[in-house]
Protein backbone atom coordinates (compact mmCIF):
# COMPACT_ATOMS: atom_id res chain seq x y z
CA UNK A 1 0.00 0.00 0.00
CA UNK A 2 2.68 2.55 0.89
CA UNK A 3 4.46 1.20 -2.50
CA UNK A 4 1.04 2.23 -4.65
CA UNK A 5 1.19 5.71 -3.15
CA UNK A 6 4.18 6.57 -3.62
CA UNK A 7 4.24 5.50 -7.68
CA UNK A 8 1.33 7.93 -7.59
CA UNK A 9 3.37 10.83 -5.80
CA UNK A 10 6.04 9.56 -8.47
CA UNK A 11 3.67 9.94 -11.08
CA UNK A 12 1.93 13.32 -9.87
CA UNK A 13 5.51 15.39 -9.81
CA UNK A 14 5.91 13.87 -13.22
CA UNK A 15 2.88 15.52 -14.52
CA UNK A 16 3.52 18.69 -12.58
CA UNK A 17 7.62 18.81 -14.00
CA UNK A 18 5.91 18.13 -17.59
CA UNK A 19 2.97 20.53 -17.66
CA UNK A 20 5.83 23.41 -16.25
CA UNK A 21 8.31 22.51 -19.43
CA UNK A 22 5.26 22.66 -21.80
CA UNK A 23 4.51 26.01 -20.38
CA UNK A 24 8.21 27.33 -21.14
CA UNK A 25 8.31 26.20 -24.29
CA UNK A 26 5.34 27.59 -25.12
CA UNK A 27 6.40 30.35 -23.85
CA UNK A 28 9.64 30.55 -25.15
CA UNK A 29 7.57 29.79 -28.51
CA UNK A 30 5.64 32.76 -28.08
CA UNK A 31 8.45 35.46 -27.53
CA UNK A 32 9.97 33.87 -30.52
CA UNK A 33 7.25 34.84 -32.93
CA UNK A 34 6.64 38.09 -30.95
CA UNK A 35 10.01 39.02 -31.98
CA UNK A 36 9.78 38.01 -35.84
CA UNK A 37 6.53 39.72 -36.03
CA UNK A 38 8.34 42.58 -34.28
CA UNK A 39 11.49 42.97 -36.45
CA UNK A 40 9.43 43.24 -39.84
CA UNK A 41 8.07 46.70 -38.38
CA UNK A 42 11.35 47.67 -36.82
CA UNK A 43 12.31 47.21 -40.37
CA UNK A 44 9.78 48.77 -42.46
CA UNK A 45 10.14 52.10 -39.97
CA UNK A 46 12.79 53.32 -41.94
CA UNK A 47 11.05 53.43 -45.35
CA UNK A 48 8.26 55.59 -43.77
CA UNK A 49 8.04 58.56 -46.24
CA UNK A 50 9.83 61.75 -45.59
CA UNK A 51 6.88 64.85 -44.70
CA UNK A 52 6.48 66.58 -47.95
CA UNK A 53 7.99 69.37 -48.93
CA UNK A 54 6.51 73.10 -48.73
CA UNK A 55 7.65 76.14 -50.25
CA UNK A 56 6.82 79.12 -47.83
CA UNK A 57 8.00 82.90 -47.10
CA UNK A 58 7.86 84.61 -44.32
CA UNK A 59 5.50 87.43 -44.07
CA UNK A 60 7.11 91.40 -44.06
CA UNK A 61 5.56 94.56 -44.38
CA UNK A 62 6.26 96.10 -48.14
CA UNK A 63 5.40 100.10 -48.78
CA UNK A 64 2.75 99.99 -51.20
CA UNK A 65 0.89 101.54 -53.21
CA UNK A 66 -3.21 100.24 -53.00
CA UNK A 67 -4.90 100.15 -55.78
CA UNK A 68 -8.83 99.64 -55.94
CA UNK A 69 -10.24 97.63 -59.05
CA UNK A 70 -13.47 98.76 -61.17
CA UNK A 71 -15.17 98.15 -64.81
CA UNK A 72 -15.90 101.01 -67.11
CA UNK A 73 -16.60 101.34 -70.60
CA UNK A 74 -15.16 103.96 -72.66
CA UNK A 75 -16.50 107.03 -74.89
CA UNK A 76 -15.48 109.68 -76.55
CA UNK A 77 -14.36 113.10 -75.21
CA UNK A 78 -15.68 115.31 -78.39
CA UNK A 79 -18.35 113.73 -80.55
CA UNK A 80 -20.79 115.00 -83.22
CA UNK A 81 -23.45 114.11 -85.42
CA UNK A 82 -23.14 116.19 -88.77
CA UNK A 83 -26.52 117.40 -90.25
CA UNK A 84 -26.83 120.13 -93.20
CA UNK A 85 -27.55 123.39 -92.18
CA UNK A 86 -28.87 124.33 -95.93
CA UNK A 87 -30.89 121.75 -98.58
CA UNK A 88 -29.86 120.99 -101.60
CA UNK A 89 -28.32 118.22 -104.00
CA UNK A 90 -26.46 116.57 -102.45
CA UNK A 91 -22.85 116.56 -104.41
CA UNK A 92 -19.98 115.18 -103.81
CA UNK A 93 -18.98 112.64 -99.88
CA UNK A 94 -14.96 113.58 -99.75
CA UNK A 95 -14.38 110.86 -97.27
CA UNK A 96 -14.40 106.75 -96.83
CA UNK A 97 -15.93 105.29 -93.94
CA UNK A 98 -13.95 105.27 -90.96
CA UNK A 99 -12.06 107.40 -91.90
CA UNK A 100 -9.42 110.01 -90.09
CA UNK A 101 -9.65 113.33 -90.71
CA UNK A 102 -8.18 116.37 -89.57
CA UNK A 103 -10.09 119.61 -88.07
CA UNK A 104 -11.56 121.56 -90.67
CA UNK A 105 -11.49 118.63 -93.83
CA UNK A 106 -13.71 118.82 -96.51
CA UNK A 107 -16.57 116.09 -95.91
CA UNK A 108 -19.46 116.92 -98.07
CA UNK A 109 -20.70 119.42 -100.73
CA UNK A 110 -24.01 120.38 -101.22
CA UNK A 111 -24.76 121.96 -104.24
CA UNK A 112 -23.61 125.94 -104.37
CA UNK A 113 -24.84 127.28 -107.48
CA UNK A 114 -28.36 128.26 -105.70
CA UNK A 115 -26.66 130.05 -102.89
CA UNK A 116 -24.21 131.79 -105.12
CA UNK A 117 -26.53 133.20 -106.93
CA UNK A 118 -28.49 134.38 -103.82
CA UNK A 119 -25.10 135.81 -102.78
CA UNK A 120 -24.90 138.04 -105.79
CA UNK A 121 -28.38 139.29 -105.61
CA UNK A 122 -28.11 140.13 -102.06
CA UNK A 123 -24.68 142.32 -103.02
CA UNK A 124 -26.44 144.28 -105.47
CA UNK A 125 -29.12 144.96 -103.35
CA UNK A 126 -26.50 146.18 -101.01
CA UNK A 127 -24.72 147.97 -103.70
CA UNK A 128 -28.48 149.68 -104.52
CA UNK A 129 -28.93 150.69 -100.90
CA UNK A 130 -25.83 152.05 -100.76
CA UNK A 131 -26.47 154.42 -103.75
CA UNK A 132 -29.61 155.78 -102.61
CA UNK A 133 -28.21 156.29 -99.32
CA UNK A 134 -25.61 158.51 -101.01
CA UNK A 135 -28.63 160.78 -102.81
CA UNK A 136 -30.68 160.46 -99.56
CA UNK A 137 -27.02 162.33 -97.63
CA UNK A 138 -26.90 164.89 -100.67
CA UNK A 139 -30.77 165.70 -100.44
CA UNK A 140 -30.26 166.28 -96.20
CA UNK A 141 -27.38 168.47 -97.04
CA UNK A 142 -29.34 170.60 -99.61
CA UNK A 143 -32.27 170.83 -97.51
CA UNK A 144 -30.20 171.23 -94.50
CA UNK A 145 -28.61 175.03 -96.50
CA UNK A 146 -31.87 175.58 -97.88
CA UNK A 147 -33.45 176.07 -94.37
CA UNK A 148 -31.06 177.94 -93.03
CA UNK A 149 -32.07 180.30 -95.69
CA UNK A 150 -35.13 180.20 -95.12
CA UNK A 151 -35.93 178.48 -98.52
CA UNK A 152 -37.92 175.85 -97.70
CA UNK A 153 -39.90 174.94 -94.74
CA UNK A 154 -38.62 172.96 -92.11
CA UNK A 155 -41.21 169.69 -93.23
CA UNK A 156 -39.00 169.45 -96.09
CA UNK A 157 -35.88 169.28 -93.99
CA UNK A 158 -37.68 166.34 -91.89
CA UNK A 159 -38.81 164.62 -94.91
CA UNK A 160 -34.78 164.74 -96.11
CA UNK A 161 -33.59 163.24 -92.72
CA UNK A 162 -36.28 160.77 -92.50
CA UNK A 163 -35.09 159.39 -95.74
CA UNK A 164 -31.34 159.45 -95.22
CA UNK A 165 -32.26 157.46 -91.66
CA UNK A 166 -34.54 155.25 -94.42
CA UNK A 167 -31.23 154.67 -96.26
CA UNK A 168 -29.02 154.09 -93.57
CA UNK A 169 -31.05 151.48 -92.57
CA UNK A 170 -31.99 150.11 -95.73
CA UNK A 171 -27.73 149.40 -95.58
CA UNK A 172 -27.70 147.50 -92.79
CA UNK A 173 -30.27 145.33 -94.04
CA UNK A 174 -28.46 144.60 -97.28
CA UNK A 175 -24.97 143.81 -95.28
CA UNK A 176 -26.83 141.59 -93.40
CA UNK A 177 -28.91 139.94 -95.92
CA UNK A 178 -25.25 139.20 -97.88
CA UNK A 179 -23.55 138.43 -94.12
CA UNK A 180 -26.63 135.50 -94.60
CA UNK A 181 -26.00 134.64 -98.34
CA UNK A 182 -22.56 134.17 -97.80
CA UNK A 183 -23.23 131.69 -94.50
CA UNK A 184 -25.33 130.04 -96.34
CA UNK A 185 -22.83 129.19 -99.56
CA UNK A 186 -20.28 128.49 -96.89
CA UNK A 187 -22.90 125.80 -95.04
CA UNK A 188 -23.01 124.09 -98.61
CA UNK A 189 -19.39 123.05 -97.89
CA UNK A 190 -19.68 120.67 -94.73
CA UNK A 191 -16.45 120.34 -93.23
CA UNK A 192 -14.88 118.26 -89.79
CA UNK A 193 -15.41 120.50 -86.90
CA UNK A 194 -12.62 119.00 -84.67
CA UNK A 195 -9.83 116.23 -86.08
CA UNK A 196 -11.09 112.72 -85.58
CA UNK A 197 -12.34 109.27 -87.29
CA UNK A 198 -16.09 109.32 -88.94
CA UNK A 199 -18.69 107.29 -89.61
CA UNK A 200 -20.20 106.15 -92.99
CA UNK A 201 -22.04 108.64 -94.76
CA UNK A 202 -25.56 108.07 -94.42
CA UNK A 203 -26.73 110.01 -97.59
CA UNK A 204 -24.49 109.33 -100.91
CA UNK A 205 -24.38 111.55 -103.84
CA UNK A 206 -26.93 112.62 -105.72
CA UNK A 207 -30.05 112.46 -103.05
CA UNK A 208 -32.27 115.41 -102.15
CA UNK A 209 -30.96 117.19 -98.81
CA UNK A 210 -33.83 118.76 -96.90
CA UNK A 211 -33.30 121.07 -93.53
CA UNK A 212 -36.29 120.00 -91.70
CA UNK A 213 -35.29 119.07 -87.76
CA UNK A 214 -36.34 115.33 -88.38
CA UNK A 215 -33.41 115.46 -91.66
CA UNK A 216 -30.95 112.90 -91.38
CA UNK A 217 -27.59 112.90 -89.81
CA UNK A 218 -24.95 112.68 -92.88
CA UNK A 219 -22.20 111.14 -91.11
CA UNK A 220 -21.29 111.31 -87.08
CA UNK A 221 -17.24 111.81 -86.01
CA UNK A 222 -15.45 111.28 -82.64
CA UNK A 223 -12.16 112.73 -81.59
CA UNK A 224 -9.67 110.00 -81.47
CA UNK A 225 -7.08 111.33 -79.25
CA UNK A 226 -8.71 111.27 -76.00
CA UNK A 227 -11.04 109.29 -74.66
CA UNK A 228 -13.27 108.99 -71.27
CA UNK A 229 -13.35 105.22 -69.24
CA UNK A 230 -16.40 105.65 -67.31
CA UNK A 231 -17.56 103.36 -64.27
CA UNK A 232 -18.99 103.09 -61.39
CA UNK A 233 -16.77 103.80 -57.57
CA UNK A 234 -17.86 103.03 -54.28
CA UNK A 235 -18.32 105.25 -51.70
CA UNK A 236 -15.00 104.57 -49.63
CA UNK A 237 -13.07 105.60 -52.75
CA UNK A 238 -15.23 108.55 -53.63
CA UNK A 239 -14.82 110.04 -49.88
CA UNK A 240 -10.36 109.44 -50.38
CA UNK A 241 -10.90 111.28 -53.88
CA UNK A 242 -13.00 113.83 -52.63
CA UNK A 243 -10.47 114.54 -49.00
CA UNK A 244 -7.36 114.52 -51.73
CA UNK A 245 -9.07 116.61 -53.96
CA UNK A 246 -7.09 119.29 -52.80
CA UNK A 247 -3.66 118.46 -51.72
CA UNK A 248 -0.77 117.79 -54.23
CA UNK A 249 -0.54 114.23 -54.56
CA UNK A 250 -3.60 112.63 -56.93
CA UNK A 251 -4.98 109.74 -57.30
CA UNK A 252 -3.19 108.04 -59.75
CA UNK A 253 -5.65 105.80 -62.57
CA UNK A 254 -4.47 103.12 -64.70
CA UNK A 255 -6.85 101.52 -67.46
CA UNK A 256 -6.34 97.68 -69.57
CA UNK A 257 -8.78 96.95 -72.25
CA UNK A 258 -10.92 93.96 -71.21
CA UNK A 259 -9.93 91.90 -74.52
CA UNK A 260 -6.16 93.13 -74.23
CA UNK A 261 -4.36 93.75 -71.07
CA UNK A 262 -1.07 93.84 -72.52
CA UNK A 263 -1.13 97.76 -72.65
CA UNK A 264 -1.67 99.87 -69.56
CA UNK A 265 -2.78 103.64 -70.35
CA UNK A 266 -2.28 106.38 -67.41
CA UNK A 267 -4.16 108.79 -66.70
CA UNK A 268 -6.36 111.03 -64.24
CA UNK A 269 -9.90 111.17 -62.70
CA UNK A 270 -11.41 113.61 -65.22
CA UNK A 271 -15.03 113.95 -63.36
CA UNK A 272 -17.54 112.69 -60.28
CA UNK A 273 -20.72 112.89 -60.53
CA UNK A 274 -23.10 115.24 -58.08
CA UNK A 275 -24.71 112.32 -56.42
CA UNK A 276 -25.16 108.82 -54.51
CA UNK A 277 -27.06 106.44 -56.72
CA UNK A 278 -28.97 104.72 -53.64
CA UNK A 279 -29.69 101.24 -55.44
CA UNK A 280 -26.20 100.54 -56.09
CA UNK A 281 -24.31 102.71 -53.40
CA UNK A 282 -21.82 104.21 -56.09
CA UNK A 283 -20.85 107.22 -57.78
CA UNK A 284 -20.46 107.73 -61.60
CA UNK A 285 -17.11 108.50 -62.56
CA UNK A 286 -15.29 109.55 -65.80
CA UNK A 287 -11.06 109.09 -66.28
CA UNK A 288 -9.70 110.49 -69.27
CA UNK A 289 -6.65 108.73 -71.18
CA UNK A 290 -4.81 109.62 -74.23
CA UNK A 291 -5.15 107.51 -76.98
CA UNK A 292 -1.24 107.12 -77.56
CA UNK A 293 -1.06 103.80 -79.73
CA UNK A 294 -4.71 104.50 -81.46
CA UNK A 295 -6.22 101.62 -80.69
CA UNK A 296 -9.49 103.53 -78.34
CA UNK A 297 -12.85 103.25 -79.57
CA UNK A 298 -15.79 104.54 -77.87
CA UNK A 299 -17.73 101.13 -76.35
CA UNK A 300 -14.94 98.97 -75.81
CA UNK A 301 -14.91 97.42 -72.17
CA UNK A 302 -12.13 98.59 -70.01
CA UNK A 303 -10.51 97.64 -66.38
CA UNK A 304 -9.69 100.62 -64.56
CA UNK A 305 -7.60 101.01 -61.46
CA UNK A 306 -7.64 104.07 -59.22
CA UNK A 307 -4.75 103.87 -56.70
CA UNK A 308 -4.05 105.30 -53.07
CA UNK A 309 -2.63 109.02 -53.03
CA UNK A 310 -0.32 107.71 -51.01
CA UNK A 311 1.77 104.49 -50.35
CA UNK A 312 1.68 102.50 -46.92
CA UNK A 313 2.84 99.86 -45.09
CA UNK A 314 1.06 96.36 -45.58
CA UNK A 315 1.33 93.30 -45.41
CA UNK A 316 1.51 91.06 -48.91
CA UNK A 317 0.82 87.55 -49.87
CA UNK A 318 0.78 85.76 -53.61
CA UNK A 319 -2.35 84.93 -55.18
CA UNK A 320 -1.72 81.33 -55.76
CA UNK A 321 -1.18 80.74 -51.61
CA UNK A 322 -4.81 81.76 -51.41
CA UNK A 323 -7.31 79.13 -50.72
CA UNK A 324 -11.10 79.18 -51.29
CA UNK A 325 -13.51 77.33 -48.92
CA UNK A 326 -16.81 78.41 -49.93
CA UNK A 327 -16.70 82.16 -49.30
CA UNK A 328 -14.22 82.44 -47.59
CA UNK A 329 -10.24 83.03 -48.10
CA UNK A 330 -7.74 80.80 -46.18
CA UNK A 331 -3.94 80.07 -46.31
CA UNK A 332 -1.60 77.46 -44.72
CA UNK A 333 0.68 78.81 -41.60
CA UNK A 334 3.60 76.33 -40.68
CA UNK A 335 3.99 76.72 -36.96
CA UNK A 336 7.38 76.23 -35.33
CA UNK A 337 6.43 71.89 -34.97
CA UNK A 338 6.32 72.46 -38.92
CA UNK A 339 2.95 71.75 -39.03
CA UNK A 340 0.22 73.50 -41.76
CA UNK A 341 -1.50 75.58 -39.60
CA UNK A 342 -5.45 76.64 -41.30
CA UNK A 343 -5.93 80.40 -41.28
CA UNK A 344 -8.62 81.96 -42.36
CA UNK A 345 -7.77 85.87 -44.14
CA UNK A 346 -9.52 88.89 -44.83
CA UNK A 347 -7.92 90.10 -48.45
CA UNK A 348 -8.57 94.18 -49.76
CA UNK A 349 -6.47 95.28 -52.75
CA UNK A 350 -4.42 94.08 -55.58
CA UNK A 351 -0.76 95.02 -56.06
CA UNK A 352 1.70 93.42 -59.11
CA UNK A 353 0.35 89.75 -58.53
CA UNK A 354 -0.72 89.97 -54.96
CA UNK A 355 -3.18 90.61 -52.51
CA UNK A 356 -3.39 93.07 -49.24
CA UNK A 357 -4.15 91.57 -46.06
CA UNK A 358 -6.90 93.08 -44.10
CA UNK A 359 -6.56 90.85 -41.01
CA UNK A 360 -5.51 86.62 -40.27
CA UNK A 361 -2.11 87.09 -40.47
CA UNK A 362 1.24 89.04 -38.73
CA UNK A 363 4.57 89.79 -39.61
CA UNK A 364 7.27 87.01 -39.29
CA UNK A 365 4.12 83.98 -40.30
CA UNK A 366 5.43 81.62 -42.66
CA UNK A 367 2.60 81.16 -45.68
CA UNK A 368 2.50 78.54 -47.76
CA UNK A 369 3.00 79.22 -51.32
CA UNK A 370 2.48 76.45 -53.39
CA UNK A 371 1.56 73.21 -53.06
CA UNK A 372 -1.66 74.05 -51.48
CA UNK A 373 -3.69 71.07 -52.96
CA UNK A 374 -1.79 68.49 -50.84
CA UNK A 375 -1.74 70.07 -47.94
CA UNK A 376 -4.16 68.89 -45.08
CA UNK A 377 -4.85 70.86 -42.01
CA UNK A 378 -2.41 70.06 -39.09
CA UNK A 379 0.12 68.32 -41.62
CA UNK A 380 3.23 68.10 -40.37
CA UNK A 381 5.67 69.26 -43.72
CA UNK A 382 9.08 70.23 -44.49
CA UNK A 383 9.37 74.15 -44.89
CA UNK A 384 11.14 75.40 -47.70
CA UNK A 385 11.78 79.23 -47.82
CA UNK A 386 11.67 81.01 -51.26
CA UNK A 387 12.17 84.32 -51.66
CA UNK A 388 9.30 86.80 -53.03
CA UNK A 389 10.96 87.11 -56.41
CA UNK A 390 10.71 83.82 -57.08
CA UNK A 391 6.70 84.57 -57.58
CA UNK A 392 5.71 85.04 -61.23
CA UNK A 393 5.12 88.28 -62.21
CA UNK A 394 1.94 89.82 -62.93
CA UNK A 395 0.92 92.98 -64.63
CA UNK A 396 -1.99 94.91 -62.75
Amino acid sequence: MSELSSNHQNRGWLKLILFIFVCIAAGAAYMSYANEGEEPAQAAAPNTPPPPVAEVITLQPEEVRIWTRFSGRLSAVDKADIKPLVGGELQKVLFDDGQLVEKNELLFVIDPRPYKAALASAEAQLASAKSRATLAKDELARAERLVKDKLVSDSVFDAAKNENQVSVAAIREAESAVSQAKLNLNYCYIRAPFAGRVSRAELTVGNIIETAPSSPVLTTIVANDRFYAEFDIDEQTYIKMMRNNHTEQKMPVDMTLAADESVVYHGEIHSLDNQLDIASGTIRARAIFDNKDGALTPGMYANVRVGAAEKQQALLIPNRAIGTNQDKKFVFVINAESQAVYKEVQLGGHHQGKRLVLSGLNTGDRVVVNGLSHIRANMVVSPKSVAETDEPATTE
